[in-house]
């Protein structure tokens, strides 16, 4: 017996992936988007051009974006997992 997995399957798979990845990412480049941005600004007006005045907030937040979000991180991607591998044999048949 061959597995038939049919064309409309495999996008539905992959738009799946797609979106969960883009919730997964979204709190840390979000967070870190508008930190780089304030402290850019910050750093404009004053004129102060140092490296550490950029990283070390972005980090600190973040850290604290990882922290609040990531027990939803984790609940999205096991339940993401858990809905993938519930459609294997379905996929199979």
């Amino acid at each position: 017996m061959t597995p038939f997995i049919t064309d409309s399957a495999i996008i539905e798979i992959a738009s799946k992936t797609m979106w969960v990845s883009l919730q997964l990412s979204a709190p840390i480049l979000v967070t870190a988007l508008v930190v780089g941005f304030a402290i850019s600004l910050f750093q404009s007006m004053t004129q102060i051009q140092e490296f550490t005045l950029s990283f070390v907030p972005k980090v600190v937040a973040v850290g604290a974006a990882l922290l609040f979000s990531g027990n939803w991180m984790l609940h999205t991607l096991v339940s993401f997992t858990v809905e993938l591998f519930d459609m294997v044999p379905d996929l199979l048949a």
